[in-house]
């Protein structure tokens, strides 16, 4: 049986090779990283197999979540965030980038373990495969289809056509849509999602009517009523 491929980015040499010793034991092949920036060249280097990466948030040369949002612009991949910080403020930021999961520490390796298998479990499901109408989208491998045709996607447009299609129905403000595809941080201009919502309306066609709602932001209206989540 092929063994499921983690990746686990911590700086604290002791605590990494406690947790990389557990779940090589428990039956993972396990990659590692000491900081952040070997944490994003590891994770670019070996993205075809990795299936989960466990990420410290307070980590030298790139913190957490800075890696988690390289992650995030060209892979789906569960995230979970092992941290000492447990400020709501803290855990905010990261969903806001895009984790799945949060641990405060300190915390067993049991537990630990427990949540990857939970978030494997969710991701294997078909929690990844979103249908409404005639638009499908692949949440893990980053594809969208209209009508079984593939549609070809920047990484922005599909972060934000994933994010509108989880909100269907729902009127999203440009603040709303910033915090969950550029994260709270972000200083560059709103009218960047205009032009986004622009090319998505080019590519989808007749599929789906993205509504502007002035002064508020966007409403996500897809064709059909066989929508599963």
């Amino acid at each position: 049986m092929e063994k499921t491929v983690i990746l686990i980015i911590e700086d604290e040499k002791k605590l990494l090779k406690t947790l990389a010793d557990f779940f090589e034991i428990n039956g993972y092949r396990v990659y590692t990283a000491e900081d952040g920036l070997k944490g994003i060249e590891q994770f670019m280097k070996h993205r075809g197999e990795i299936k989960c990466v466990l990420l410290d948030v307070m980590l030298p040369f790139a913190s957490g979540n800075e890696v988690l949002k390289q992650i995030r612009l060209c892979s789906n991949v569960p995230v979970i965030m092992l941290t000492a910080k447990e400020n709501v403020e803290d855990q905010v930021e990261s969903f806001s980038n895009g984790a799945d999961d949060y641990i405060i520490k300190p915390y067993s390796m049991a537990i630990v373990k427990m949540h990857l298998e939970a978030v494997l479990k969710r991701f294997e499901q078909g929690w990844d495969i979103l249908t409404i109408g005639d638009i499908r989208i692949e949440v893990g491998a980053q594809k969208v289809y209209v009508k079984d045709t593939f549609i070809e996607t920047t990484p922005k447009e599909f972060q934000v056509i994933h994010y509108f299609v989880k909100n269907e129905g729902l009127v999203l403000t440009r603040d709303q849509i910033i915090a969950s595809v550029w994260g709270y941080h972000y200083e560059g201009d709103t009218r960047t999602i205009d032009t986004i919502v622009k090319q998505l309306r080019k590519k989808l066609g007749d599929a789906a009517y993205i509504r502007t709602v002035y002064g508020v932001g966007y409403c996500f209206e897809g064709k059909g009523n066989d929508r599963k989540i």
